[in-house]
């Protein structure tokens, strides 16, 4: 067990012939005192600077650790919004196509169906075309048959008739 300032303080020699002078003994044992009761501050002090670096190493062994966690969650949370993103964009990817396909078959529909109409109105010009030219190749037959001639000679008499009367 470790001499504390007061075991110092309190130790009596004995005496013998020719010993020691008693005041020089008691005034390095005061001296000793003094030392050794500094010595067992610094030490206490120093104790206590121990106590608090721990605390303060383990306060920021607990950051580190906080903190390693924090990036490990980050990464993890930044692969998963990276594959999320690499899903999302494989999906738009996919109905834009299936969108671009559904418009290309609209498209093709509707120019079949428009050039089925455009081939409908061809046949129908056609046919009306060939109506009028018969209508007009039969009026023009009509002009030009003979009962025209006739016709207005019988309308000139029917008139001349009438006035007659």
């Amino acid at each position: 067990m470790p001499l504390t300032p007061l075991d110092i303080h309190n130790k009596v020699f004995s005496k013998g012939f020719r010993g020691y002078d008693e005041d020089e003994v008691n005034e390095f044992l005061d001296q000793v005192i003094k030392d050794y009761e500094l010595v067992i501050r610094e030490k206490k002090q120093l104790e206590e600077q121990v106590v608090e670096m721990k605390e303060r190493l383990k306060h920021f062994s607990n950051i580190e650790e906080t903190l390693n966690k924090s990036i490990l969650i980050a990464q993890e949370a930044a692969e998963e919004v990276r594959g999320n993103s690499h899903k999302e964009a494989k999906l738009i990817i996919k109905e834009a196509e299936k969108n671009a396909d559904r418009i290309i078959n609209e498209a093709l529909i509707k120019s079949r169906k428009v050039t089925m109409e455009f081939e409908e109105l061809k046949k129908q010009s056609k046919v009306f075309r060939s109506r009028l030219r018969m209508a007009i190749e039969t009026q023009l037959e009509l002009l030009t048959h003979h009962d025209w001639d006739a016709f207005a000679e019988v309308e000139i008499e029917n008139e001349a008739e009438e006035v007659a009367k």
